[in-house]
């Protein structure tokens, strides 16, 4: 968040002598002529106005001299970001009936620029303020209206900021593609997503420098409106364009999910972690679940499982745990299963785990277990405890 930096009021000079400048001034045209006209056109450049098709007319009011003391105290103590010392300043610039608007509006402004980030609902009246008087340059009146948008969409209040960012955009005729970004932004958050894709579109296919996050923002719009091919080919692309980024190869991943490609977002997880590339504990969990979801891939789950234990990115916790059991169970691996599944039942909120573990080791025939275990999913509560007294009671 960046304004144009205020000018220090100073008061201006009462006379000079000219003749003794204008004998300087020959004696240094003649030594620096061209050294100053590439200073010219430098210091043209530097103030060459931010917003050059703005409908406003900048208002080319100046300070007050009788306030300037009080202004430039106040321009410091937003250099220091000072605002025990900034505030009652700037109200006392805002209640005085000799400010003109361009002092009133200014103090304004560098009031709200002391409260960003610390009390954003009283930075942004002070920003409004500022902008309702009027009397800012356009690069501050327009700055000014842009932070606000910014922070209402901070707040989540994405209503009110379009409608702060439309204006914006309206009046100072900016060509930002960030601005236009941001507004493709709010809409996505307002769920509005095809007029977020008409937005974003033009963006991401201009050809020019792209932020990634704009291509994320456009693909999210295509799948939330429906569009999942558009948003599986866009994640295509970028994985394409960019094959060692790991962010653009998990959205591939997850565009493959939305689509029911599991096989192909298998491939994409499984070239990460051939990789050394996936080490998010999601990750592991989205890449065996993948595989237990499918047809006879329960050795892979279990590859997969036991690859993220060893290497500590998954906890040996209730869920990893009973994912495991269940992997080795349905691979016809019972012994291992059993292993699994003490570990996930005393974890487990209930005794579901410990009675489907009781019927396990009554099945192998491990008897004096099978009925411990039944005794323990009593303990931790059942649905139903028919199954587990009669494991119980066998003999």
């Amino acid at each position: 968040m960046a304004f144009a930096a205020p000018v220090a009021v100073h008061a201006q000079d009462s006379g000079s002598d000219r003749n003794e400048r204008s004998t300087r001034a020959d004696r240094s045209a003649r030594s620096s002529d061209r050294s100053d006209r590439r200073s010219s056109r430098q210091a043209q450049a530097e103030t060459a106005p931010r917003y050059p098709n703005a409908t406003r007319e900048a208002p080319g009011i100046s300070a007050s001299q009788r306030l300037a003391k009080q202004l430039n105290t106040l321009s410091e103590a937003n250099n220091e970001q000072d605002a025990a010392k900034g505030l009652p300043i700037a109200d006392e610039i805002l209640a005085n009936e000799r400010a003109n608007e361009y002092d009133k509006s200014i103090a304004a402004l560098l009031a709200g620029q002391l409260l960003l980030n610390d009390d954003n609902t009283r930075a942004i009246a002070y920003l409004q303020q500022a902008i309702d008087l009027g009397g800012l340059d356009n690069d501050n009146h327009f700055q000014a209206m842009l932070i606000i948008a910014q922070l209402q969409a901070q707040e989540q209040n994405y209503d009110a900021a379009l409608v702060t960012l439309d204006r914006y955009l309206a009046e100072s005729g900016s060509t930002d593609p960030k601005d236009q970004a941001l507004k493709g932004n709010m809409l996505y958050r307002l769920e509005r997503y095809p007029e977020a894709i008409a937005v974003l579109k033009p963006l991401v296919e201009s050809g020019g420098e792209v932020d990634p996050q704009w291509t994320q923002l456009l693909m999210g719009a295509y799948a939330e409106s429906g569009n999942t091919a558009e948003a599986t080919r866009m994640a295509e692309q970028v994985a394409q364009a960019t094959p060692d980024d790991k962010r653009s190869q998990i959205n591939l991943a997850v565009s493959y999910l939305q689509t029911d490609q599991n096989d192909k977002a298998i491939e994409v997880f499984e070239r990460l972690r051939s990789s050394g590339q996936l080490t998010e504990e999601s990750e592991y969990r989205n890449l065996y679940a993948l595989y237990l979801n499918s047809d006879n891939k329960e050795r892979e789950a279990i590859a997969v499982i036991n690859d993220g234990l060893e290497k500590n990115v998954l906890q040996a916790d209730y869920r990893t745990m009973s994912a495991l059991g269940q992997a080795y169970y349905f691979s016809d691996q019972i012994a291992p299963a059993i292993d699994a599944w003490q570990k996930a039942a005393p974890l487990a909120e209930n005794g579901e785990t410990y009675l489907n573990l009781a019927r396990v080791l009554h099945q192998e025939g491990r008897s004096a277990e099978a009925k411990e275990a039944a005794r323990q999913a009593i303990a931790k509560g059942l649905k139903s405890n028919t199954d587990a007294e009669r494991i119980i009671s066998s003999r």
